[in-house]
């Protein structure tokens, strides 16, 4: 009694001559300790050797959350070569440094991370691409993973808010939609809308300047999207409201709305009245043509989808064309803007590849370079390949997530996936490993010639073909290069994507020579902070226009 009350006179005493708030900031210092040496015995002492090693991490909840929020790509590689950690202030430590405390543990090609308290579990190279991407629908589900996000983007009834069975047949109608006829009427709509936007923008006045790439690519992206897929009545509204309705509903997809979509933050509020505003335009676009006689007179997407029926006889209703364009819309929108804005600033580190692009024109299609057209486009081989070279490096999404709804054992290890995980699927770490791609850092086209050694990828004519229920495609997740996703998720625009791409490419080499600004070498780093990555800005090069022949 001598002891205890020697301790608990003191204490007491000190207790009651402090604020009620020292009081209660102590006690939460207290519990965050208890927490964070509770979390750190549970990885030492109970790890479970039948699932994949959990990257050690010091906050419960948060886990690895932040550092593979600032980089996913470094977090991804550092985890798989070698144990690794961070301190409360997120210094890296090596655990090299702290065998005794680790066993010399290493993760490997698969690996688990909390990530806001989800159990994350990541399996990279082509094997991981093929067990997530190819995995059966009853074994993983994306809907679990994105409809809380995409669902007050897109709207309802499409996407991740169906069944997978109904999802199938919508990617089925628009991958119809972009037929080669459909897509070669594309190809001048693009170059108009190119040419025009160069000319009336004021960052490219005169003959020679400085330019903002990430900003002007995201504006030039957006106008031939709506011109070429969307439609002309679309393409119309982006120069008054539409942009700013856009610029909102782009909002909904910040990483916060992961787990607090429904919350009524400012950002939200706006999201949620812009999608209204933009499927009430659709319908509106879709009535009118209707009430016309529905009299075809373009091969945008809307037509087809409007004349679209589901197999149990039920036409599209009108609301959901509305919001099947719209995820068109901003789903295609980041990927080519964000593309887009990496070839240009690839470009201004090599001078001599655009240069060469501009020489492969006149070689191929003349000197007089006549208008650009989807055959033309089809015979420039080093056009294609910055494109791919691009895609390559700068994946635009980094992540590919499924909930796991059955468990999974993982063939040749000792590992089941349990159904409380997310697994992850990082085909752009594949893309940069020298197993695959010599010299993977450096941005090199002519990795891709024919013979070079360059890249270890099969012709996508050899791959195994698969119908998911939306046409034959390649099943493909055991190749190293998957831009645009494997598997029944895979994405249905990318012919477009390469289309757009490709000439907006050639475009811009027919009009603007493009380098660093002096003294700058490289280019920007990537910003990771959305679901999709896209270069940081401001990312500004020199542009100087070709000389009219």
């Amino acid at each position: 009694m001598g002891l205890l009350a020697g301790v608990s006179g003191p204490l007491g005493y000190d207790l009651s001559h402090r604020s009620t708030g020292a009081i209660a900031l102590a006690s939460l210092a207290f519990l965050l300790v208890v927490a964070i040496v509770t979390n750190v015995l549970k990885q030492l002492l109970l790890r479970n050797p039948r699932e994949p090693p959990v990257v050690f991490h010091w906050l419960p909840f948060f886990g690895s959350t932040v550092v593979y929020g600032i980089d996913p790509y470094k977090f991804f590689f550092r985890c798989r070569e070698k144990v690794w950690g961070y301190c409360f202030i997120f210094l890296p430590i090596s655990w090299d440094k702290l065998d005794w405390l680790t066993g010399g543990l290493q993760y490997g090609d698969i690996f688990t991370f909390v990530l806001l308290g989800k159990k994350t579990t990541v399996f990279l190279g082509t094997k991981g691409n093929e067990f997530i991407l190819n995995s059966r629908l009853k074994d993983t589900n994306a809907e679990e993973v994105y409809s809380s996000l995409t669902t007050p983007v897109f709207g309802t009834g499409v996407v991740y808010d169906c069944p997978n069975a109904k999802l199938m047949e919508q990617k089925k109608f628009v991958k119809f939609g972009l037929t080669s006829e459909s897509l070669k009427s594309y190809v001048p709509l693009i170059v108009e809308e190119v040419i025009s936007f160069i000319n009336r923008t004021p960052s490219f006045n005169g003959s020679r300047g400085t330019v903002n790439i990430p900003k002007v690519m995201a504006e030039m992206t957006i106008y031939t999207a709506s011109r070429s897929l969307q439609g002309k009545e679309v393409r119309s509204k982006f120069d008054s409201s539409f942009a700013d309705l856009y610029h909102d509903l782009d909002m909904g997809f910040s990483p916060i709305n992961f787990m607090l979509p429904w919350f009524p933050l400012p950002h939200n509020r706006k999201r949620d009245y812009a999608q209204k505003k933009m499927a009430e335009t659709y319908t509106e676009i879709i009535k009118a043509r209707r009430e016309a006689g529905s009299k075809r007179d373009s091969d945008d997407m809307i037509w087809n989808l409007m004349s679209c029926v589901y197999k149990d006889g039920t036409p599209v209703p009108d609301i959901e064309v509305a919001h099947m364009m719209i995820a068109l819309l901003m789903a295609g929108q980041h990927s080519s803007s964000s593309t887009s804005a990496w070839i240009m600033l690839r470009l201004a580190t090599r001078p001599d590849i655009l240069e060469e692009l501009y020489q492969e024109q006149i070689a191929v299609l003349g000197p007089d370079l006549p208008p650009l057209s989807h055959e033309g486009l089809q015979r420039l081989p080093l056009n294609s390949q910055v494109v791919k070279e691009t895609l390559r490096l700068h994946a635009p999404i980094h992540s590919m997530m499924r909930k796991v709804m059955n468990p999974m054992p993982v063939e040749g290890t000792p590992y089941v996936i349990p159904t409380s995980h997310v697994l992850l699927s990082a085909p752009g770490v594949t893309s940069k490993i020298e197993e695959h791609f010599p010299k993977p850092s450096d941005w090199e086209p002519h990795r891709w010639d024919a013979g070079s050694g360059g890249a270890a990828v099969k012709p996508e004519e050899e791959e195994e073909k698969i119908d998911y229920g939306y046409g034959l495609v390649s099943k493909g997740a055991s190749s190293p290069y998957l831009p645009f996703g494997a598997g029944r998720h895979r994405c249905i625009g990318e012919a477009f994507a390469y289309v757009q791409l490709g000439t907006i490419t050639a475009t811009m080499v027919r009009l603007l020579k493009l380098k660093n600004l002096d003294g700058v070498e490289g280019v920007v780093g990537t910003d990771y902070s959305s679901l999709f990555s896209r270069p940081l800005s401001p990312a500004v090069v020199q542009w100087e226009r070709r000389e009219k022949t």
